[in-house]
């Protein structure tokens, strides 16, 4: 049996390699002759770079620049393919890096983002991919486009600084100085999202509260970003503001459209890097997992993608989850059976402490099925 693993993270638990991994020697118990081919996957969230490098000969770059909260930290990226930089935004400006106390957009930069793009141009990078998930920023990219050498000023003509309280009083922007590389290099962008800029379904109404903003500076917050964006559009002559995906990331969509970034699914992007389909469409069973699954796996997840291309190529393809909620009819549509890795009462910190326990007795549980079946119908 040629079995395709391809999870996503465990959020919390185990990463979505440790995932694959687990599973793959699940199988192995079951039917030692079966083939495992581990996919790791991702969406562009957080474990998008061990992904990326687990999927191909890339190399880590270690990095000190700026971190979320304005102080420098220590970080890395990868290179892939020789020429193509992977900058996971959730490693530089991620919420994780945030202590819960000191949450607040106002006092949040992408800025290093920008400082990693500019030396993956260093290191001779002529294209660059961006995982957007799992941000602690609201700067609508404002950090991330002055590092790349964007100038903007307030009323009285002052240069306004990185942060998310500094997009307020932006009242022109622009883009004469920005890196000239930049105008020659491919960015493809991860995002999972399609949110505009501003407005009820924009980065600050929808994502803002996560990220520490109170209720009462969500409109302040939202008419800022917008008259920002009217700036940036007006000195590019581009429409940029309703692009779907343009709020992903507190915004930081919106300013890597400005500099011609392409918006594409992470999933998408992760599965034709690691030639996912192909492997998926000579397989006889593919097993894809995550922490937490409802309805949302199907728009933009990775086990949705993976489900989707199963679906296409007419293999089995079971879901194997930390839990389970929602409309499971909904997610049978394109999952041959779904699972949930709990097989008892247990508390949520148990059921994370030992995950990799679960996921494999399940995995196991659910191969085991598949086999017998199988040597029922041959019979």
């Amino acid at each position: 049996m040629n079995v395709v693993i391809a999870p996503d993270s465990f959020k919390g638990s185990l990463s979505a390699i440790q995932a694959s991994e687990i599973m793959g020697k699940a199988i192995k118990s079951v039917d030692a002759d079966s083939q495992a081919v581990l996919k790791p996957m991702a969406d562009g969230g957080e474990g998008t770079l061990e992904s990326f490098l687990a999927s191909t000969d890339g190399v880590r770059i270690a990095l000190t620049c700026t971190g979320p909260l304005g102080e420098k930290i220590d970080t890395t990226y990868g290179i892939i393919d020789s020429n193509t930089a992977v900058i996971e935004c959730a490693s530089i400006a991620g919420l994780v890096q945030v202590p819960e106390d000191k949450r607040n957009p106002d006092f949040t930069t992408t800025f290093g983002i920008g400082e990693a793009m500019l030396d993956a141009l260093d290191e001779g990078c002529t294209s660059i991919v961006l995982g957007l998930g799992g941000s602690a920023t609201n700067d609508g990219g404002l950090g991330m486009l002055l590092a790349l050498g964007m100038k903007a000023w307030n009323v009285n003509g002052e240069e306004v600084g990185p942060f998310g309280k500094d997009v307020q009083h932006i009242t022109g922007v622009s883009f004469e100085a920005i890196d000239k590389r930049l105008s020659h290099t491919d960015i493809k962008v991860a995002c999972d999202v399609d949110n505009p800029l501003c407005g009820e379904r924009g980065a600050t109404s929808v994502y803002g509260p996560q990220k520490g903003l109170p209720t009462e500076k969500i409109m302040p917050y939202d008419n800022a970003l917008n008259q920002y964006g009217k700036a940036v559009e007006s000195a590019l002559n581009k429409q940029l503001q309703n692009v779907a995906g343009a709020g992903a990331a507190g915004g930081l969509g919106f300013a890597l459209l400005a500099i011609d970034g392409k918006l594409v699914s992470g999933a998408k992007l992760l599965a034709d890097t690691m030639n996912v389909e192909k492997e998926i469409r000579d397989a006889d069973l593919v097993l894809t997992g995550e922490g937490r699954s409802d309805e949302q796996t199907l728009y933009g997840k990775a086990p949705g993608y993976i489900a989707s291309l199963a679906k296409h190529y007419q293999v089995p393809v079971v879901l194997v989850s930390g839990s389970l909620d929602g409309d499971l009819d909904t997610l049978r549509e394109y999952f041959t059976g779904c699972f949930s890795i709990v097989n008892k009462p247990i508390s949520l910190e148990k059921c994370m402490e030992q995950a990799e326990k679960l996921l494999y007795e399940q995995t196991k549980q659910v191969v085991h099925l598949i086999r017998c079946l199988e040597n029922h119908q041959r019979a």
